[in-house]
């Protein structure tokens, strides 16, 4: 079994709030987050896929392949938007770096599944220091 990673950026605004709380709650519960205006983060997107590499090509999968898959069903929803309200992926869920990671782990996995290979973890890095993995469970 061969692993491959891609590395993707995107750079996108949020917020993290629930409609049926008050500004008060949100605030307490998300902080800063929660800002009425929104927030924004430059994204870091690690896509990793899994399997078996073609003895006719030595690849697992061509990475111009691989790159336009990610492009294409995500980073193109994504990139200079506001993930609450402009892509279609994320509409009624929050809007955290948790819920992004594993909706686009979603999008992707029967894109990469017709290419023959298993996409095995997205891993999202909403600053150098916070990130999330998703393996599909």
């Amino acid at each position: 079994m061969v692993y491959i990673t891609r590395r993707e950026r995107f750079s996108a605004a949020h917020k993290l709030h629930r409609e049926e709380w008050s500004l008060e709650k949100n605030e307490e519960t998300f902080g800063n987050c929660s800002n009425p205006n929104w927030h924004g983060h430059n994204y870091e997107l690690f896509v990793t896929v899994k399997g078996e590499i073609n003895p006719k090509t030595g690849f697992l999968i061509d990475l111009k392949v691989m790159k336009k898959i990610i492009n294409l069903h995500v980073i193109e929803k994504l990139d200079h938007k506001n993930v609450n309200l402009d892509v279609d992926f994320m509409q009624g869920k929050m809007a955290s770096t948790e819920v992004i990671g594993m909706e686009i782990f979603h999008v992707l996995k029967p894109f990469f599944e017709a290419e023959g290979v298993q996409l095995h973890c997205v891993r999202l890095h909403e600053t150098e220091n916070n990130a999330v993995e998703y393996y599909g469970e």
